[in-house]
């Protein structure tokens, strides 16, 4: 893939680089899907009306536009990569130009993802705000509760034409290997997420996933010098001075909050650490580096819940992504107590259909019937039918005839809300979303800005 355009841009982002920029460290914290009616509903959930998530204690606010180069809703790739890059680009595809064609990857002989189709010429790699940082002597980290070569954390240090080429996409952090991004210098110094299969053989068998061209990408970084893990166990004993990749699922994503602390554990989530707990731990492993760090931190799965229109994981997801907020809030203050030296971002990459629906009575439980703020009696459709008070405008759940709902159904695990719209699967939504902002260089973010708008903000902040 052509890097003439990223040297050049990495070279011209030096001289126009603010000589006097503030921040030493920046964390980025992005909730995947999170929209403003997921953050007021997790905000009901756990605290009530009258309680503050901590994002909501932050000082500085600002309201962010979403939508990509081709599309008025967006999908995670362009609109995180707007935020990672500057840069406006079309659905699907992942740091690249605007002009960069999103074609899908093909199928390999085991019936994978693995064949990358993005031809010589479509399109020209956009610098991230991570590489800036990395070529300026910082240390740089990625952790997410999804793959780690998912859309959202991609961006930060991958290039490429469709988010779909995963096993393409974990190529290009293995440093001298084939395929690796050289903007990433000596490697990307803090890597944790789920889907260790995009970086291993394939294994025959019944969930048969992994790579067909037989390398072993953590045995290449280990060699390296990275540390690996498979296990919030291996992840603790890590110590500062070397690379780290964690990769606490052998497929697919880390699991949802309510199912990692649910007993009996379902799946690997028993050995999963938490967000706040990765975020900790990367936090110490960045710090060991004089220069500073930049960290990108992805509550991935916020997205998963709100597609499958399942609202208590997606506030579950919400409220774990909020505790790494405070525990990377309390950590910073530790050796940096007015975050003279520190920014954190908080924010998301599009909204979704999630609705806060008709005249609940204050203290009314989120999740529940609708209650009538003015006998407590449930509300009623015009059938006479009882009704949530979360519902969404799209997705698999909209009933042919309504009938009554009642506390225990849709309170729940695994209810599903009702939706107006019937699709497979729930889409995104085109609103704007939020962003909180607190520390060196916050106050630049206010008012109502384009996506793209936030990178620049960010190197303003850091002098990059």
């Amino acid at each position: 893939m052509a890097r003439t355009l990223l040297s050049t841009a990495l070279a011209l982002s030096f001289t126009a680089a603010h000589a006097a920029g503030e921040a030493k460290n920046i964390i980025f914290f992005l909730g995947d899907g999170m929209g403003p009616s997921t953050i007021t509903a997790a905000r009901i959930f756990k605290y009530g009306e009258d309680g503050s998530l901590t994002m909501d204690t932050l000082e500085r606010t600002a309201r962010i536009k979403t939508f990509s180069n081709d599309a008025q809703t967006t999908d995670s790739a362009p609109s995180m990569a707007a935020y990672m890059t500057g840069v406006k680009m079309n659905n699907e595809v992942i740091s690249m130009s605007p002009d960069t064609v999103a074609t899908n990857p093909g199928r390999d002989a085991n019936g994978n993802l693995g064949v990358n189709n993005c031809a010589a010429g479509n399109g020209t790699p956009a610098v991230t705000i991570l590489e800036l940082a990395k070529a300026k002597g910082k240390a740089v980290g990625t952790v997410t509760t999804t793959e780690l070569t998912h859309a959202t954390p991609a961006t930060a240090w991958s290039h490429i034409c469709n988010r779909n080429a995963q096993y393409a996409i974990a190529a290009q952090l293995v440093p001298g290997g084939a395929g690796f991004n050289p903007a990433l210098g000596d490697g990307v110094d803090v890597l944790m997420g789920g889907g260790r299969n995009h970086f291993t053989p394939f294994a025959a068998g019944s969930n048969a996933a992994g790579r067909a061209d037989g390398r072993n990408l953590l045995a290449e970084l280990a060699a390296k010098g990275y540390t690996v893990a498979g296990s919030k166990a291996e992840m603790n004993a890590a110590a500062p001075g070397k690379k780290f990749i964690g990769l606490y699922s052998s497929r697919s994503h880390l699991e949802y909050e309510l199912d990692r602390t649910a007993t009996p554990p379902l799946g690997e989530g028993a050995s999963q650490p938490s967000l706040a707990e990765m975020t900790v731990k990367a936090m110490d492993l960045l710090a060991s580096n004089t220069n500073g760090y930049f960290l990108m931190v992805e509550g991935g799965r916020i997205d998963h819940a709100l597609h499958g229109t399942n609202a208590k994981r997606a506030l579950t997801d919400t409220i774990a992504f909020d505790d790494a907020i405070k525990a990377a809030l309390a950590k910073a203050k530790q050796n940096d107590p007015t975050l003279a030296n520190t920014l954190i971002v908080v924010t998301a990459d599009h909204d979704h259909t999630l609705a806060i629906n008709g005249y609940a009575k204050r203290g009314n439980p989120i999740l529940d019937i609708n209650r009538g703020y003015r006998d407590n009696q449930p509300g009623r459709d015009a059938d006479g039918n009882t009704y949530t008070t979360l519902v969404f405008g799209n997705g698999p759940n909209r009933p042919n005839l309504r009938t009554s709902l009642d506390s225990a159904t849709v309170l729940a695990d695994n209810y599903l809300q009702e939706t107006g719209v019937r699709l497979s699967s729930e889409t995104h939504g085109g609103g704007d979303v939020k962003l909180f902002a607190t520390g060196a260089g916050a106050k630049a973010f206010k008012g109502t800005l384009d996506n793209t708008r936030v990178f620049s903000l960010l190197r303003s902040a850091s002098g990059l």
